[in-house]
């Protein structure tokens, strides 16, 4: 059974830290493209950061350029997602996908496989 199992959330203030996991079971993520979402209360799920080529190739959204980054470690089979200098607006439920067919690398609509979401909330 392929399973995405996202971790690591939690509440933080403004200016603190977090680092998600996305552990995959039934799968392997090596050589494979994968992807951090996030839906915000009222809002569209939106790509975050993306890891691809290998791992040798990372993506980002304007919005978290220079804040994120997004890992990999394929002992572990796992993908991570730093998250420094967070703003109440990355205040959001995130979510990482895999089994991406082709196209753009943060476009939900390309990945099959989502894991179940992890809360992240960012108080001022």
């Amino acid at each position: 059974q392929v399973q995405l199992v996202e971790s690591g959330g939690g509440s933080v203030q403004a200016g603190g830290s977090l680092r998600l996991s996305c552990a995959a079971s039934g799968y392997t993520l090596t050589g494979k493209t994968v992807a951090w979402f996030r839906q915000g209360p009222g809002k569209e799920r939106e790509g975050v950061a993306a890891i691809y080529n290998g791992g040798a190739s990372t993506y980002y959204a304007e919005s978290v350029k220079g804040r994120f980054t997004i890992s990999q470690d394929n002992a572990k089979n796992t993908v991570y997602l730093q998250m420094n200098s967070l703003k109440p607006e990355d205040t959001a439920m995130y979510y990482c996908a895999a089994g991406m067919r082709t196209g753009y690398v943060l476009r939900s609509q390309n990945y099959n496989i989502w894991g179940q979401g992890t809360q992240v909330t960012v108080s001022s």
